[in-house]
């Protein structure tokens, strides 16, 4: 932004430049009305991308009373590069086309010479000379908004390659959390049960120390094997998992490079169980997401509070200001939210708001000090 700007400016006083140097050679300079019509239409474009209609409007006289043509017509395109209504443009487009066409002063106009054939020959260029920049500024607008929705469908597509990826890994690491419990686990646990028998009941006394180290070790590694099954089985699926995992600190750091202007309320307890914590993180991220992909332009109230041991966790977002992108969706994100919160015993409920936006709201029971589930 930084760097365009002084070209803009540049390029703004250079068309003003172009504009009074077209005023001066179509102007007599001691007909004072028209000079001030002129130079207002000139320097009205000064106002041209905050105000563009006022400007075109501005610029109204100069076509009318002189046979300029930089200021109206630079006020068209600007006002068609940055207008969505076609109503408006085209019936702007026809204004200044009459304008263009009739003389002036308008007591001067014969009627007999509009029907004469140069004078149809002059109205089908004043229409041509109106539609051009409306037909460029429309062009200019297309191609604006396509480069931006080209960078959103990429920046959708890496989202949906990296969501695809990690579902993969989740159903990987879900398989072999499963064979660890199922296999490993059992035989360990066999192992265990063998060796505290044999302890008890051995022969002899360097038999039973055998047993005792043998029952020892086996209930280490079942340890460590339960950890490694909580781990596979986390339901955060990205290729850090085995990294510290985010909580409710990190969604400061979420909500700035998100892209969205979110406003935050919270009042939560600080002793809440780090996996209702990483819950609460990915359904905000997974929202946010989606609000980006579905709702662009929108914006986002985020409310966290904890009412009667439930831990309510809100996002609501604003109608889209702009289009939303057609792009295709595995929906892994919302099915994954809901698994999460089931196998910590809450819900996932979605749907629009009246306003036109849309709400997702994540319910989990909260228990201060939750017992550690066996693997």
């Amino acid at each position: 932004m930084s760097r365009r700007q002084p070209r803009a400016v540049l390029m703004d006083i250079a068309l003003v430049a172009v504009a009074l140097a077209d005023a001066w050679a179509h102007t007599d300079l001691e007909d004072r009305p028209t000079t001030a019509c002129a130079l207002l239409g000139a320097l009205a474009l000064v106002l041209r991308h905050r105000l563009p209609l006022t400007t075109f409007a501005l610029t109204l006289p100069t076509g009318l009373v002189t046979d300029a043509v930089v200021a109206p017509t630079a006020a068209l395109y600007t006002l068609s590069s940055l207008n969505r209504h076609r109503l408006l443009l085209g019936g702007c487009a026809l204004l200044y086309a009459i304008i263009d066409f009739l003389p002036w002063p308008w007591s001067s106009l014969d009627a007999t010479e509009l029907s004469q054939t140069n004078s149809l020959f002059h109205l089908s260029y004043t229409l041509a000379t109106a539609a051009a920049p409306v037909f460029l500024g429309q062009l200019v607008q297309a191609r604006r908004e396509l480069s931006l929705r080209l960078a959103d469908i990429s920046r959708a597509r890496r989202q949906e390659r990296l969501l695809t990826a990690q579902s993969v890994l989740a159903k990987e690491r879900a398989q072999l959390a499963r064979e660890i419990h199922d296999v490993v686990s059992h035989q360990v646990s066999l192992i265990a049960v063998q060796a505290g028998a044999l302890q008890v009941a051995g022969p002899d006394t360097e038999t039973r120390q055998a047993a005792a180290t043998i029952r020892r070790l086996s209930v280490q590694t079942l340890e460590e094997l339960r950890h490694m099954v909580g781990v596979l089985r986390a339901s955060g699926s990205r290729p850090t998992e085995l990294t510290p995992q985010p909580s409710l600190a990190d969604l400061t750091h979420l909500l700035e490079a998100g892209g969205i202007e979110t406003t935050l309320h919270t009042d939560v307890p600080e002793e809440l169980p780090p996996t209702t914590q990483r819950a609460v993180y990915r359904t905000i991220q997974e929202a946010l997401t989606n609000i980006r992909k579905h709702a662009p332009g929108a914006t986002a109230t985020i409310h966290i509070h904890l009412t009667q041991g439930i831990l309510h966790t809100t996002i609501t977002n604003t109608a889209p200001t702009r289009n939303p992108l057609t792009l295709p969706s595995a929906h892994h994100g919302l099915a994954g939210l809901t698994q999460r919160a089931e196998l910590l015993g809450g819900t996932i409920t979605t749907g629009p708001t009246p306003q036109g936006g849309y709400q997702l709201q994540l319910k989990l029971p909260h228990h201060p000090n939750p017992p550690t589930p066996p693997p």
